[in-house]
């Protein structure tokens, strides 16, 4: 069982996979080559399942904090004896001229120890456990390092100190004076490759320095956002691109599997695919915090992922592995306790195969939002975004599953029916881009008629707000995004009544914002849950755009105070203690604080803070 909360964790990404980094400097989660391949350190989720430690002796202290403009983690530690840096990053391509983040990336895992008062000792330990803890590899000692097989991959780690080799794990101590160094690297190869090489340590001192310099040429060509909490909202950026996989363009939703919405509870989920609704919200997010010139990579590959199935009469598939696989069948690993206890841990995700009808909204909105950064259009992705707003048209009467993928029976959701309506009110402004004008008087129709429907039935008299599903009264956040994307003005009874009852009534006793009552709704789970970040981000935007800054900068304020030491967020706040929960770290509620920012943003500047943002 791992105990370590998840809020000691850092991130280290090279836009292929990505690693944790605990607080005392141990990389309990690793998967290579992709982020949603098998892990080779997987802690975080059993304390069997691998780790690859560096920690100080007598330590007394420690700081850690992310390089200006980075994500490469810097920890100071401070010993009775003296004062050291380790530095962690995942290494990107030599060239990199600010575009195109992780280009080239050799599959390497950098770390760096420098000795800067006195002296201080460490102690090493490396215990790969490939394919979630199942294989206990055979490790032999070159000259210069530890070579790994176990499995499908061969590892390599370069360690210009002695180590000592116990069955499948390597130790080692090194004591160093001010001014010594000693820099290390695990490097991933296909087995077929045969074993990688051995690095030298002034190649290691040069990739690091290189990724440090990539990461500041991207942030300085992307990033421009002028506005309050610009350090976590330009954070938050460096955040999304370092989830986006760079070969296609998708984007997980998080690095991770099965961290737990509930501690000891079901409610663990593999999140390391790309929703087409999450990768839509980011490129949304990234067009405020970023500046995503990449990002017509993303619909040409979505439109090649999907395949032509909107074409043939199916959904669109809500979600993707990061190639563009479609089958991401869901299946259990009993052999891990989960973190803290919290079982089932899972790998692939049942929800690939749900019908939600949200999903053209998002897609379509990204679209229209970042049109300037699109280029020319090709004919394959035209005649995909037209099918989208097609299906939109066609599907939005349906039952679905719902935005937040419940397991119970499907419903009539008003946030699906709302981004119906999205999709066709965007796909209209699009239509001369994607070459539909013949197409718009019936969507134009269509739009009308989803508009009359939510108007009709998605209100209640006796919830006095805008409800989770047609003919209920329940409440759900996803309520708040009708002002958010244009539906109706913020300024608008019906959405002032709604965001004062989600407020009063659906909120923690801090002040978060909670989905919806699982007392309340079937989702086909047992269990609690808790607040989400992304729906409090949704009030605090809201609010702003009905005009109430300061209680939008209030809320925004409560849900922000949760980022943990660098930085980074989940997807859940525990209601009773605080701890953050869910999978880490979550794009969702980094999407979620950049909107918001920006919203309220506007509204101090004195621009229109009403209706699309596009």
């Amino acid at each position: 069982m791992s105990s370590t909360p998840i809020a000691d964790h850092a991130l280290l990404s090279d836009c292929h996979s990505a690693a944790l980094v605990t607080t005392d400097g141990s990389i309990d989660w690793l998967c290579f080559p992709r982020f949603d391949s098998p892990s080779v350190f997987g802690r975080v989720l059993d304390a069997a399942a691998g780790h690859w430690s560096i920690a100080a002796l007598d330590e007394i202290e420690r700081e850690r904090r992310y390089l200006d403009g980075t994500m490469v983690l810097e920890t100071t530690v401070r010993t009775a004896t003296g004062v050291a840096r380790l530095t962690d990053a995942m290494a990107l391509g030599a060239e990199q001229d600010g575009h195109d983040l992780g280009l080239g990336a050799p599959g390497m895992v950098l770390r760096d120890i420098e000795v800067v008062e006195g002296e201080v000792t460490f102690e090493m330990v490396f215990a790969p456990r490939p394919e979630y803890g199942l294989i206990h590899p055979l490790l032999t000692v070159p000259d210069g390092g530890v070579f790994v097989r176990g499995g499908a991959h061969l590892l390599a780690l370069s360690f210009p100190v002695k180590v000592e080799i116990d069955g499948a794990t390597a130790t080692s101590r090194v004591h160093l004076h001010k001014g010594e160094r000693v820099s290390t690297a695990l490097h991933h190869q296909p087995l077929e490759d045969g074993p990688p090489t051995i690095e030298r340590p002034d190649e290691i001192e040069g990739r690091l320095a290189g990724t440090v310099d990539a990461w500041r040429r991207w942030s300085s060509v992307h990033q421009a956002y002028e506005g309050p909490w610009s350090d976590l909202v330009y954070h938050s950026g460096r955040v999304l691109q370092a989830l986006m996989y760079q070969p296609t363009g998708a984007i997980v939703a998080a690095p991770t599997t099965s961290l737990p919405e509930q501690i000891g509870g079901e409610r663990n989920w593999d999140y390391r695919f790309a929703w087409v609704r999450d990768a839509s919200f980011t490129l949304d997010a990234l067009w405020v915090a970023a500046c995503p010139d990449e990002a017509h990579k993303f619909f040409s590959w979505m439109s090649g992922a999907v395949a032509s199935g909107l074409d043939l009469g199916r959904d669109l598939q809500i979600m993707f592995g990061v190639g563009g696989e479609h089958d991401l069948s869901e299946r259990e690993l009993p052999h891990l306790a989960g973190w803290r206890d919290s079982r089932p841990v899972r790998v692939g995700n049942g929800a690939w195969s749900q019908r939600q009808l949200d999903v053209y909204g998002e897609l379509l909105g990204a679209a229209h939002r970042l049109r300037s950064y699109l280029g020319p259009l090709d004919d394959s992705t035209k005649r995909f975004l037209r099918a989208v707003a097609d299906a939109a048209a066609d599907r939005w009467e349906s039952v679905d599953h719902g935005i937040w993928e419940v397991r119970g029976e499907p419903r009539h959701f008003l946030y699906s029916k709302l981004m119906c309506w999205v999709a066709l009110d965007r796909a209209i402004e699009l239509a001369p881009t994607i070459g539909s004008g013949d197409r718009v008087p019936a969507w134009t129709t269509t739009r009308r008629e989803i508009r009359e429907a939510i108007l009709r039935e998605g209100w209640s008299e006796q919830a006095g707000a805008f409800t989770q599903s047609f003919g209920d009264d329940h409440l759900d956040a996803s309520a708040l995004v009708m002002p958010i994307v244009g539906f109706l003005p913020a300024d608008d009874p019906r959405v002032l009544a709604t965001i004062d009852a989600i407020e009063r009534r659906l909120t923690d006793e801090q002040g978060l914002v909670y989905r919806y009552r699982v007392q309340e709704t079937d989702d086909g789970l047992e269990g609690e849950e808790g607040s989400f970040l992304l729906c409090t981000f949704w009030l605090a935007e809201a609010l702003a755009l009905a005009d109430e800054g300061d209680r939008a900068a209030a809320v925004f304020e409560r849900a922000a105070a949760h980022v943990n030491d660098v930085g980074l967020m989940s997807e859940e706040i525990d209601a009773s203690s605080g701890e953050l929960l869910g999978n880490f770290p979550q794009a969702f509620s980094h999407v979620g604080l950049i909107n918001a920012a920006w919203a309220i943003a506007r509204l101090e500047v004195g621009l229109d803070p009403g209706g699309p943002k596009s």
